[in-house]
């Protein structure tokens, strides 16, 4: 997540922290735990007692990676999002800053133009 500020990758993180919690309340998610957790010991209860720290290792490593790949799904979906709302809103009306500093480098200042009715013609607009 290094491309983005620090400030909104700390909301990122308060974001998945209080949803991992609502997760591990959710009754639906215990009930499954719970026969995962059954699953799990009758496995275990077959393992070579010396296979076990083994065993142990690699589902300690299995289960970061999957986090790690849940965290970058999660704020590449983020990012994602941000994007189209972006695309969607489309450009902001008006001149562009670029267009501010051409027309403020004539003498035509851009900020006044609002002011000015278009359809109507003054001495400035015969030169």
């Amino acid at each position: 997540m290094s491309d983005i500020p620090p400030w909104f990758e700390l909301a990122i993180q308060q974001r998945l922290d209080t949803v991992s919690a609502r997760i591990e309340r959710d009754p639906d998610l215990r009930v499954r735990r719970s026969e995962e957790a059954a699953a799990l010991e009758s496995l275990l209860d077959g393992l070579e007692q010396s296979r076990l720290p083994q065993y142990l290792d690699w589902e300690d490593k299995h289960h970061y990676r999957r986090a790690l790949e849940q965290e970058q799904l999660y704020a590449q979906g983020l990012r994602d999002g941000v994007q189209l709302v972006v695309a969607l809103l489309g450009e902001p009306q008006g001149p562009s800053l670029e267009e501010d500093a051409a027309t403020a480098a004539d003498g035509d200042s851009p900020r006044s133009a609002p002011d000015r009715d278009p359809t109507r013609h003054t001495e400035r607009d015969s030169e």
